[in-house]
């Protein structure tokens, strides 16, 4: 069995929607401490034609505090508004639109939730049946950190295999997960060019957004296949 372990990005990259497709357990990791300045709360979309940041606003952010302790402080009317604007001539606008209105109208606003919650719809809109699990729901020791946590979660849930992204080389070894029977690999994004409403040139490394409002479910689902394992 495959798990991946990431802390929750609200529609990060596609690279982190690879991860979750290709495994069978994905684990939020909700109960480890919030991360200040990385891209939990923000990504880049296309707007007025050009790679440009959006932010929603939190509650609570502190990384003195974990992921779970943490809420959504935004109305989304401002990412709404922003969508429209740029991406209202995007092949798939009208079903992406519905799917960010379901996502948006998620009554719990604990930040991990809420996230999970994103995924889950996602999954479900591209018909993947990958388990999302939220690590405070995993009875493990606690006392762990780093490495040492993530392996005796993949104990836990019986994994024979991790994957992480590709950042992730700097941080495990593969020997030491070979050390418990598990065999480390790590994604790596083929990047493949789509249509991008009326740009010339392809940008990537936007929010997953950007992919579905670009993309019917069946494109989406070739361009999550597309990377190698390292």
């Amino acid at each position: 069995m495959t798990v991946g372990i990431m802390q929750p990005y609200f529609m990060p990259y596609i690279g982190y929607f690879q991860l979750i497709k290709s495994v069978d357990k994905y684990v939020v990791y909700d109960d480890v401490n919030y991360i200040k300045g990385g891209w939990v709360s923000r990504n880049n979309l296309l707007i007025n034609g050009e790679k440009q940041m959006f932010t929603i606003v939190l509650k609570g952010a502190s990384p003195n505090k974990l992921f779970n302790e943490i809420e959504i402080g935004d109305d989304f009317k401002k990412l709404m508004k922003t969508l429209h604007i740029n991406y209202s001539k995007s092949s798939n606008f009208e079903e992406t639109m519905a799917l960010m209105e379901k996502i948006i109208s998620f009554p719990n606003k604990q930040l991990p939730l809420f996230i999970a919650n994103s995924f889950r719809e996602i999954l479900g809109y591209l018909s993947i049946d990958t388990e999302i699990i939220m690590s405070s729901n995993i009875q493990k020791d606690n006392t762990l950190k780093g490495k040492d946590k993530v392996l005796n979660i993949c104990n836990i849930l019986g994994a024979d295999t991790y994957y992480n992204a590709i950042g992730g080389q700097e941080l495990y070894s593969k020997k030491e997960f070979k050390e418990h029977n598990i065999t480390l690999s790590f994604i790596e994004t083929i990047i493949q060019p789509y249509t991008q409403m009326h740009n010339k040139d392809f940008v990537p490394g936007l929010s997953i957004i950007d992919v579905l409002m670009n993309n019917s479910k069946q494109n989406v689902n070739l361009l999550l296949d597309s990377f190698v394992l390292r």
